[in-house]
């Protein structure tokens, strides 16, 4: 099950709206990869450049945060921390016991859901105060 980007989830702030459309291309990616029963080797590779993108992602919003003193960042890097340590024990259990039937519906679980929820609930109020601030 696909998660689909749409323009209901733009944050208004090109590099931001770019990065989460790569998110969700490459969580995609890792959902077509354990569907399709690709090796582990193809989903390895998919899982750990996904959580290299996701932190990366996650310094580029937190630096427009800080760079523009919006007050919501402390919950925003709590919320950013939370996914990445969710992401980590996704990760050890792939690395544990390889695709499961369990992993694909906690991927589809917790990270569609929370980037769906997060983007269109938490980071859209980065777009809205920065196109306020002007």
């Amino acid at each position: 099950m696909a998660i689909q980007w749409t323009e209901n989830l733009a944050v208004g702030v090109d590099m931001i709206d770019n990065q989460h459309k790569g998110i969700f291309s490459r969580v995609n990616n890792l959902l077509n990869a354990m569907a399709q029963g690709k090796g582990r080797d193809e989903v390895g590779k998919v899982i750990t450049f996904l959580a290299d993108y996701v932190v990366k992602h996650f310094r580029s919003e937190e630096e427009i945060m800080i760079k523009n003193n919006f007050d919501g960042y402390p919950s925003q890097k709590e919320e950013h921390a939370q996914f990445i340590r969710d992401f980590s024990v996704l990760k050890k259990e792939f690395e544990t016991s390889g695709v499961t039937s369990h992993l694909v519906i906690q991927v589809q679980q917790k990270l569609c859901n929370w980037l769906t929820n997060h983007i269109g609930n938490e980071d859209k109020k980065i777009g809205a105060f920065l196109k306020m601030k002007g």
